[in-house]
């Protein structure tokens, strides 16, 4: 995953976009890429250069409101994307309320992404780069520091991205499957999420359900090296009543949700199931909501974070 490393301010890179002699001009919008420091940021810049956006590397937050103008008046440019981070230093606390002002030029949508502290710290460890917080400090210690800079930032978020198990591939897939502005970006896409958690809750899961009061087949020797995804491990699980009482209580729900979601415009929305390791009743309980939502006409994906890959 690319680091967000010192970079000249302002810098331009180089625009894929539509034709002015294109007859049909998409809709106008920009993106403003944030986050934390080693989650990718450089790397989602150019999967948004590649689906024609006006990419540039961190503008002084002074010229936001200038650019989003120029944007809006461009026959050129429709789309832009942005980063923003702290690199930007004291003025970066500034940014909700110029963030108001953008969007009364402009629609405007903020992407975070983040990942999990020990992650950030291998890929720092990986690639040798220093931390753009870094004095004297620890890694570990500038993250927290980092986090406690971006959290008003964080919390004015329209998209967060927790791309603690993804590859440069897999981020640009996610990237794609949001903002791609095809005809099937235009379906919500849900995903149905596994995770254990001893590992923690996902960060960018939208609805979490607790599996954990389902019996264990961590306890049954045969199941122990297995997963959900055995049919007789799901099978084990499935067998319960209270499994699938629970099972025909979230389908109603998220049955009577999505409607509503795809009303708002989601177009992405994180379903997550957690049990204690992510490795059985999880796992189980996200192909099987996966199965039922896509029986309902729903665009859905399964992903396992826990298992083995």
């Amino acid at each position: 995953m690319e680091h967000s490393g010192k970079t000249p301010r302002g810098r331009a890179v180089r625009r894929v976009g539509p034709s002015p002699a294109a007859s049909s001009q998409p809709a106008k919008e920009l993106v403003i890429v944030t986050g934390i420091s080693g989650a990718g940021k450089a790397s989602a810049l150019k999967d948004f250069e590649d689906l024609g956006y006006h990419a540039v590397d961190n503008l002084p937050l002074e010229l936001l409101t200038e650019f989003a103008g120029l944007v809006g008046k461009s026959k050129e440019i429709a789309r832009a994307a942005i980063v923003v981070d702290v690199r930007e230093g004291q003025t970066l606390d500034r940014l909700p309320d110029i963030l108001q002002r953008v969007k009364k030029i402009l629609p405007t949508r903020v992407v975070f992404l983040d990942a999990q502290d020990a992650v950030l710290v291998r890929r720092y460890s990986e690639t040798r780069r220093p931390h753009p917080l870094s004095k004297s400090e620890t890694v570990e210690r500038s993250i927290v520091e980092e986090r406690q800079v971006l959290d008003p930032i964080r919390n004015v978020a329209d998209t967060l991205i927790d791309t603690s198990n993804f590859n440069v591939h897999e981020l640009r897939a996610q990237i794609q499957s949001r903002f791609g502005h095809g005809k099937k970006s235009q379906t919500l896409l849900v995903s149905c999420l596994s995770f254990g958690f001893k590992n923690g809750v996902p960060l960018d899961a939208d609805i979490v359900f607790d599996v954990r009061f389902l019996p264990n087949p961590h306890f049954v020797p045969e199941f122990r090296k297995k997963t959900g995804q055995d049919p007789k491990v799901a099978a084990y699980v499935r067998g319960f009543p209270q499994t699938q009482e629970f099972l025909g209580k979230v389908s109603d729900l998220m049955l009577y949700l999505l409607p509503h979601y795809v009303e708002e415009g989601k177009s992405y929305l994180t379903v997550a199931f957690g049990c204690t390791g992510g490795q059985h009743r999880s796992v189980m309980m996200a192909e099987e909501m996966a199965k039922r939502l896509r029986k309902a006409g729903y665009k859905v994906k399964a992903l396992h974070r826990d298992i083995p890959r």
